[in-house]
């Protein structure tokens, strides 16, 4: 008696002697009368700018408390008020995108873990407080010493006493803020964001450095910038070669990264990547070298996350990147549950 086992369009056989048979014509591509089976995200381009903002004030944070430990203080300076104005960006954009200020409060009234959305609320709460201290800390240490006089004056003093521990606290909530985001885009059923789910934290985290590096290599002058260097240079680094693993590993879905607007974008993002750390390399020697690397890098993370927001839109558009994968799984199921019975 032959036992059968479906596998994609075939039945294998054994015991007949006939192998593998045919049993559909092969289709090149079906879907649900050609619509998208996905619908697109609604956000529009401030969700982008958010993510890339993020991720330059996660940054920056860190940069600062090296800076302030070390007593570099135009390093710490060009991080904490960089990490300030940052911050400010992106939550006008999430703010611009929730429609109402409002509906940011709401999501703080329930923490649910298994909700990347309400994780990162919290994060963002945590982060948010500590780096807006630092950042006034900053500032209040530009005003005249003539400001420092009654109530105010110990006021502002306190601040700028807060400055350190402000500071080292931003800069140990930070990473969670530059990676959450990709965990963000992950979660969604969106087919180029979710097949890439592995190494996407890891492509935001190192883009983000390498933004943050160069925001440093901007605002510092050259006989500060060695931690900036070393930041902008490895978080270049990094994040070329996990793009390239991300690729690998995502199958068709890559494909719209290289298809129309975010195919342009990728491409504007590794030559700003790749001349920017480039650059580094030299602006320990070059104030102008420093400036023009540090903004490339700042250009290319940011060309970055425009890149990937765009390829997720445009596979949520095209069913093929929701049809094809969901056959590969099917099929390799079937292959493994044939190989297990046997």
């Amino acid at each position: 008696m032959s036992t059968t086992q479906p596998t994609g369009d075939f039945v294998r056989k054994r015991g007949g002697g006939r192998g593998e048979q045919s049993m559909v014509p092969p289709a090149e591509f079906t879907s649900y009368y050609g619509r998208n089976i996905v619908k697109p995200s609604p956000w529009e381009a401030d969700i982008p700018l958010y993510l890339f903002t993020g991720g330059v004030a996660a940054g920056s944070s860190i940069l600062a408390a090296g800076g302030d430990l070390t007593g570099r203080d135009a390093l710490r300076r060009t991080g904490r008020l960089g990490s300030l104005v940052a911050l400010g960006i992106s939550m006008i954009a999430l703010v611009h995108d929730l429609g109402r200020p409002m509906r940011f409060l709401n999501m703080l009234r329930t923490v649910k873990l298994t909700s990347p959305m309400s994780v990162g609320t919290w994060i963002l709460s945590t982060y948010g407080p500590f780096a807006a201290l630092a950042a006034a800390a900053e500032l209040a240490g530009l005003l005249p010493l003539g400001t420092y006089q009654g109530r105010i004056g110990a006021l502002l003093r306190l601040v700028r006493w807060a400055g350190r521990p402000a500071g080292v606290m931003a800069a140990l909530t930070a990473p969670p803020v530059a990676a959450y985001t990709a965990v963000l885009l992950a979660d969604t059923a969106t087919p180029s964001w979710h097949s890439a789910y592995k190494e996407l934290p890891f492509v935001f985290t190192a883009s983000a450095t390498a933004a943050s590096g160069g925001l440093g290599l901007i605002g510092s002058p050259v006989d500060q910038n060695l931690p900036a260097r070393r930041m902008a240079l490895g978080g270049a680094v990094v994040e070329l070669l996990m793009e390239k693993r991300m690729e690998r590993s995502m199958g068709i879905t890559a494909t719209p990264l290289h298809e129309g607007k975010a195919g342009r974008l990728i491409k504007a993002a590794t030559a700003f990547t790749v001349g920017g750390a480039a650059g580094t390399l030299l602006s320990g020697r070059s104030r102008a070298v420093a400036v023009l690397s540090g903004a490339a890098l700042m250009a290319g993370s940011a060309c970055t996350r425009f890149a990937i927001f765009e390829a997720g839109q445009a596979s949520a558009r095209d069913p093929r990147y929701t049809v094809v994968p969901q056959r590969e799984r099917i099929e390799t199921q079937g292959r493994t549950r044939y190989v297990e019975k046997r």
